[in-house]
């Protein structure tokens, strides 16, 4: 049986019209003009929902949020008030709030904002993963794919060896915590990481900041500075994005590789360096020796041992695993309750392209961390948009999959927000005919789903789907279906 949403608010004519608009749904519902009455009955039953205005002569409903979330954690909390104020919302969020409503509102969308609040609260009770399951100890690296086993095994044979080694692989793919586990593992562990990417330092300071200043000016007075070749002393220095490093310093790089040695800037003395080199970049450093921009002679010393790292789409199988592992993490770097990620959000994301990599899935964890009122995150979560053109495909795949072929029916609401926000990215992209575009897509999907439920039998399918003979043989010529 499906609890009552309760709402609270001393105002007659608000619960009076959001009574009509949840009867006329035929959502249960019960109403309070007081949050005493409110606890009161919370130490008896609990509902699906519970909506409060802010401000009421008897109670304060953000008083009364802090409350309920003490005892009821995962009860969806709609926050209303006449007065939206920028502290009001504040409070309201960080307090735990599923959405906050300002007054005057429109009725619809109020009801269709309770419907979602309801879904996030039958999903809280149905949980995909176990929230204590996220909290076991996870590796430095995570990956499971082959790709990825392979990268772990060449961190172990490297363990003992001094060569220097080039990263290589595309923005995001995680090059510095390859670096890091190279170092971690290595015999000089004890010494000092130093990192040191070429493009954030203009490149009049990058010569000083790599190989020091013999006689670099502070305020009035010259003095010495040490570069990152100084700091390094016994251990490790790492310089990302190599590719980028300037043409005059890459000669003072190279006789660092080749003998051990460099100067630093106005300096005299030839000065030994004990480090260990290890680079990375997303350039192909091929194309750029041909184009004049990078020594080969550099290119030869550096690449003695290369390891490409996979983009993030060759090794799609780690995503649900990365995904969990940074929700877990943005919620204790915010000191916030983890939230969930529902089986079919992880789908949705498995099957999105993220040309930004580890780094832009970890970015979408954060923002589903901060900006999503759900506690166990649906398809209707998902920041459309956000990761490139084909998330709306694949939220309109996986929703189309989940409920017309799978027989577990997904949540009608979610199905509906998702193909809306599809829809406005077509219209937004300036697409033509998107009526016609989705309609097809809509029919092809459901034609299929009902052949596959009734294993080819035509008859049968156009019964279960409630058209005719002669429609369904024609539907099926016009999409190319037959075979």
């Amino acid at each position: 049986m499906i609890k009552p949403v309760w709402i609270v608010d001393d105002d007659q004519s608000i619960r009076w019209v959001l009574e009509k608009a949840l009867t006329r749904e035929n959502i249960p519902h019960r109403t309070f003009t007081n949050p005493n009455d409110v606890l009161d009955a919370l130490e008896k039953e609990t509902p699906e929902v519970l909506i409060s205005d802010i401000r009421m002569p008897r109670g304060n409903g953000l008083d009364l949020l802090q409350q309920v979330k003490i005892t009821n954690p995962n009860l969806p909390v709609i926050i209303m008030t006449a007065y939206s104020d920028l502290d009001s919302a504040v409070s309201s969020f960080q307090g735990g709030a599923f959405e906050y409503l300002t007054k005057p509102f429109d009725i619809q969308k109020a009801v269709e904002l309770i419907r979602r609040a309801c879904n996030e609260g039958a999903r809280n009770k149905a949980g995909s993963k176990d929230h204590a399951s996220w909290r076991k100890d996870t590796p430095e690296i995570i990956g499971q794919a082959p790709a990825m086993q392979e990268i772990f095994r060449a961190i172990g044979r490297l363990a003992q060896s001094h060569a220097t080694v080039l990263i290589t692989g595309e923005s995001g793919t995680g090059k510095e915590l390859i670096a890091q586990a190279l170092y971690k593992h290595s015999a000089r562990s004890k010494g000092p990481f130093v990192a040191l990417n070429t493009t954030a330092i203009p490149q009049d300071l990058l010569e000083a900041e790599l190989f020091g200043n013999e006689r670099a000016q502070f305020g009035n007075t010259k003095g010495l500075k040490r570069g990152a070749l100084d700091h390094a002393e016994g251990g490790t220095l790492f310089l990302d994005e190599i590719g980028e490093l300037p043409f005059e310093l890459q000669t003072r790089l190279l006789r660092v590789l080749t003998d051990g040695h460099f100067y630093r800037a106005e300096g005299t003395e030839s000065i030994r360096a004990n480090v260990r080199v290890i680079v990375a970049t997303h350039h192909n450093l091929e194309s750029r020796v041909s184009a004049g921009l990078f020594r080969e002679d550099l290119l030869h010393r550096l690449n003695v041992i290369q390891l490409r790292l996979p983009a993030l789409r060759e090794r799609a199988e780690d995503i649900p695993t990365l995904a969990r592992h940074f929700m877990l993490a943005c919620a204790v770097s915010l000191n916030v309750e983890p939230k969930q990620l529902s089986d079919e959000a992880l789908k949705a994301m498995s099957l999105m392209p993220f040309p930004g990599n580890v780094r832009q899935l970890e970015n979408l964890c954060h923002w589903l961390t901060v900006m999503s009122p759900a506690n166990i995150i649906g398809l209707s979560d998902l920041p459309v948009g956000a990761l490139g053109e084909s998330i709306p495909s694949a939220l309109a795949d996986i929703e189309t999959a989940a409920i017309v072929s799978t027989g577990q029916r997904t949540n009608r609401d979610e199905w509906d927000a998702a193909l809306g926000r599809l829809a406005v990215k077509m219209l937004q992209d300036g697409d033509k005919g998107v009526f016609d575009s989705l309609t097809l897509r809509f029919e092809k999907a459901v034609l299929k789903a009902a052949l596959e439920v009734t294993r080819g039998r035509r008859v049968e399918a156009a019964q279960r789907l409630g058209i005719g003979r002669n429609t369904i043989t024609r539907k099926l010529q016009e999409l190319d279906l037959n075979d």
